[in-house]
């Protein structure tokens, strides 16, 4: 994932009368407001973009829609900015913009993009399994969307791609809570925990260490039934597992 933005709304601010000297030829003249042409706009936001001044180019981009609204260069510009700001890891301002563009074209053939845009700005603020996973929720339904609606386009082949990370990540987390339960004797919280993994997030790499988690808190429990059960599947399943190793070996010591 992409480094996160370190550009503060003061330095925006900065950023914004900088480059408006720049588009409207000021120099070191007095700051004023100037109409220009759509294309001179345009122009500029793309020469910032081959530089890779991506926060100019995104700024740039915004003024060719703020001064020109209803022109034809107004409806590519928003989703420039959006790519623009993304680049520049303004990951908010990047959500910003192409929710704007789903605003005011929702039935547009490149609505699939700004909503792939929103998916992997969300999806680059991913956290630690061990914070709040909100972003990553945000992140699935987004792709969730973009496979929805254009399903065989490029966009949705990197969504599944994406979705499925996610999912990992997220299962993760629920792996995390489950062994601070275990670690704290609350087995059965733990269990709970697991379980989520095996149910909601099967496909993840995460199942087989759940299965053999399960299998220790119903020992620790002296459930040997729910235990043997547990083991089982784990053996049926992953049988060249390490975690299926150690659940064997688990079983056998308490047989013995």
């Amino acid at each position: 994932m992409k480094i996160m933005s370190l550009i503060t709304p003061v330095q925006k601010v900065i950023f914004t009368l900088l480059l408006f000297v720049s588009l409207s030829g000021c120099g070191g003249e007095k700051l004023a407001y100037r109409d220009l042409p759509v294309e001179q706009l345009y122009i500029e936001a793309q020469k910032y973009s081959d530089r890779g001044q991506w926060f100019f180019a995104a700024i740039a981009y915004d003024e060719v829609e703020r001064q020109h609204p209803y022109s034809i260069w107004a409806r590519r510009a928003q989703l420039m900015s959006t790519y623009s700001y993304y680049m520049a890891n303004s990951y908010e301002d990047a959500i910003l913009a192409a929710q704007r563009y789903l605003a005011l074209h929702p039935g547009n053939k490149n609505a699939v993009y700004a909503r792939y845009m929103i998916g992997l700005s969300l999806y680059e603020q991913i956290a630690d399994v061990r914070r709040d996973q909100n972003n990553t929720e945000q992140a699935l339904n987004a792709f969730n969307d973009v496979i929805r609606l254009s399903p065989e386009s490029d966009y949705a082949k990197d969504a599944r791609v994406k979705i499925e990370l996610a999912r990992d990540h997220l299962a993760g987390k629920e792996m995390e809570i489950g062994r601070y339960y275990q670690q704290n004797g609350e087995f059965f919280s733990a269990i709970g925990r697991f379980n989520n993994v095996i149910k909601e997030y099967q496909t993840t790499s995460h199942t087989p260490e759940a299965l053999l988690r399960i299998t220790e808190a119903y020992l620790a429990l002296g459930i040997s039934t729910e235990a043997k059960k547990s083991a089982e599947v784990l053996a049926l399943n992953f049988p060249e597992s390490e975690w299926n190793e150690f659940a064997t070996d688990l079983i056998q010591r308490q047989a013995n």
